[in-house]
C-alpha cells in the first residue's frame, strides 16, 4: 500500500504539469505570408476592455459571465467554464484544484511530545460548480477530498474523506449605493488577516460554518450579521462531516472603509463550546468576543493592527483574556527588486495563576493555520512574538521573504502553546519566559495564472525553559503546488 501511494504523487504531478502545458500552449503561425503582409492586410482589432478572471482565494467570488464577450481570447475548456442557460442572463461554470505539500518536521511539539519527527505529503482536491441564476441568484457547491500519504500523527484538520466543503445559496440585491446580500448554507467565512475567524488554509482541511451570513452596504459602510455552527470534520467515510449546537459562532460586525489614511472595522462575537478543556480549567465555554481592526497603505507604508478581548465562563471558572496584533511594512518602490522592510509584533494573555477561579488564557478561535509559520510550532496563547522581516521580488511573479521570530510566554504561570492550542507538556509553572529563536525563509512562484509554487524552510532554536522540559532545536521543510482552474 505505501508503495502504491508513493507511485500516486508523481502520477498526479505528472498530470498537473501536463494540464498546465495544455493551458499556456500558444497556436503556431502558419502560412506563407509574411508577418508584416498579413498585418497590412488585415484591419485592426478593436480593444478588449474585459480580461478573464484571477484564481481567487474564495472562487466563489469569480465571475465567468465574461466569457459571453467574443472579443476576450479562448483557452482550453472555457466551455465548461461559461455554460450559458436560457437567454444567457444565467450560466454555470464549473472548476477544479489541486494542492500538493510535502513536509517534514524532525521535532513536532519541539520534541517535548511523544509525535515522532515526520515527513509525508498532504493532496487537497477539489471541484466546485457555480450557478448564477440572473443577476441576484447564486447557487455554489463545492467538494474536498483531502488525504495524507505517509503522515504518522493524524489530526482532525489532516484528512477528509470526500465530502461537502460547501454548499449555498446566495441573494444579493442593489440598492441606490450599495446592496443587500444573503448566504444560507454551507460556507467558508474569513475576516480580515484571519488571525481569529479564517477558512484555515494552512492545513489540509479548510474550516467550513452551517449558518446565515447577511449584510447590508451603504457607500463606505457595511453591516454583516452571522449566526454559525462550525463544521467538524471526521473521515472515517464520506459525507461525514457535521455541525451542532454543541459548537457555535454567532456575531455582529461593522465596516467603515476610508476611516483617515486606512479602513477600520470591529465585531462581536458570542462563542460556544461545550465541553472545553485548557490546562487549568474543564466544562462548557461560553465567550463574548470583542474585536476592533484598523489598516491601511498610505505611500509607501502598509499597517494592519487588531486587538481583541474575551470574556466570559469555562466550567466553573471565569474566563478574562486579550490578544493583540499588528504588521506594518515600508516599500522601498522605486529600488531594484521593490524590498519590502516589515516588523509584526503580537501578545495574547496567559493564564497567570493555576489553580484559582480565574482562567487568562487566550483562545484563538479559529486561526489559519499560518500566520506565524507553517512549521505550527507557534500558536497565539500566551505568546509575546516579534518578527522583523525583508521581502522582495525579483522578478512580477516571483517573491523571497526572510524573517527572524523571537518569542516569549506573557507569563510562565501558562504553557507555551503551539497550534491548535496544545500545550507543550512540562512547560506550565516551570522556566522563564523566553520561548526561543526561529528563521523563516519562504518563496512564492506564480508559475501561471493557474499554477503557484512555494518553499518554506524554518529554523526553532529553542530557549533553556523548553529544553528543560525535553524539547530540542526542530527544522521544518515545507514544498507546495498549487493548481487551480
Amino acid at each position: 500500500m505505501k508503495a502504491a501511494r508513493r507511485q500516486h504523487i508523481p502520477r498526479l504531478l505528472a498530470l498537473l504539469i501536463g494540464a498546465v502545458g495544455g493551458v499556456s500552449a500558444l497556436p503556431g503561425v502558419a502560412g506563407a505570408q509574411s508577418l508584416t503582409a498579413q498585418t497590412a492586410a488585415a484591419p485592426a482589432p478593436a480593444a478588449c476592455d474585459v480580461k478573464r478572471p484571477a484564481i481567487n482565494f474564495n472562487r466563489w467570488a469569480e465571475n465567468w459571465d465574461v466569457l459571453a464577450n467574443p472579443c476576450l481570447p479562448r483557452q482550453p475548456l472555457d466551455g465548461l467554464k461559461y455554460i450559458p442557460l436560457g437567454d444567457g442572463s444565467s450560466y454555470l461554470s464549473l472548476g477544479a484544484g489541486l494542492r500538493e505539500r510535502y513536509e517534514h518536521i524532525d521535532a513536532p511539539v519541539y520534541g517535548a511530545g511523544s509525535a515522532p519527527a515526520d515527513g509525508y505529503v498532504i493532496q487537497r482536491a477539489n471541484v466546485h460548480a457555480d450557478l448564477r441564476l440572473g443577476s441576484y441568484v447564486q447557487v455554489f457547491g463545492q467538494l474536498v477530498d483531502a488525504r495524507t500519504f505517509e503522515k504518522r500523527t493524524i489530526a482532525p484538520p489532516d484528512r477528509d474523506k470526500f465530502d461537502v466543503e460547501q454548499l449555498f445559496v446566495t441573494v444579493a440585491v442593489p440598492t441606490e449605493n450599495g446592496a443587500v446580500k444573503m448566504r444560507v448554507g454551507r460556507q467558508e467565512m474569513a475576516f480580515d488577516l484571519q488571525r481569529f475567524i479564517a477558512a484555515r488554509d494552512g492545513p489540509n482541511v479548510r474550516q467550513s460554518f452551517d449558518g446565515v451570513w447577511a449584510d447590508w452596504e451603504h457607500g463606505p459602510w457595511r453591516v454583516i450579521g452571522y449566526v454559525t455552527q462550525p463544521v467538524q470534520n471526521r473521515s472515517e467515510k464520506s459525507f461525514d462531516d457535521y455541525s451542532n449546537g454543541h459548537l457555535t459562532l454567532n456575531g455582529l460586525r461593522l465596516e467603515r472603509q476610508g476611516f483617515g489614511p486606512g479602513d477600520i472595522s470591529g465585531y462581536y462575537s458570542r462563542y460556544r463550546r461545550d465541553d472545553a478543556r485548557f490546562l487549568d480549567a474543564t466544562g462548557n465555554e461560553r465567550r463574548d468576543v470583542y474585536d476592533v481592526r484598523y489598516s491601511g497603505v498610505t505611500g509607501n507604508v502598509d499597517w494592519d493592527v487588531e486587538g481583541m478581548l474575551q470574556h466570559g465562563q469555562v466550567g466553573a471558572k471565569r474566563a478574562s483574556a486579550w490578544a493583540l496584533g499588528s504588521i506594518a511594512g515600508y516599500t522601498f518602490a522605486n529600488t531594484t527588486w521593490s524590498p519590502r522592510v516589515g516588523l509584526q509584533f503580537d501578545m495574547a494573555s496567559g493564564d497567570k495563576h493555576g489553580g484559582d477561579d480565574k482562567l487568562g488564557t487566550f483562545n484563538p478561535l479559529f486561526a489559519n493555520g499560518y500566520y506565524f509559520s507553517l512549521a505550527g510550532l507557534t500558536g497565539y496563547s500566551n505568546l509575546i512574538h516579534v518578527k522583523p522581516s525583508v521581502k522582495v521580488k525579483p522578478t512580477k511573479t516571483l517573491s523571497v521573504t526572510t524573517a527572524l521570530g523571537l518569542q516569549w510566554r506573557q507569563t510562565t504561570g501558562d504553557a507555551v502553546y503551539v497550534q491548535s492550542m496544545a500545550g507543550v507538556p512540562r512547560t506550565a509553572g516551570q522556566g522563564s519566559r523566553w520561548t526561543g529563536a526561529y528563521a523563516q525563509l519562504r518563496t512564492d512562484w506564480a508559475v501561471t495564472p493557474n499554477v503557484t509554487a512555494s518553499l518554506e524552510a524554518v529554523h526553532f532554536q529553542v530557549g533553556d525553559s523548553l529544553r528543560r522540559a525535553g524539547g530540542r532545536d526542530v527544522n521544518y521543510l515545507g514544498m507546495e503546488l498549487k493548481f487551480g482552474w
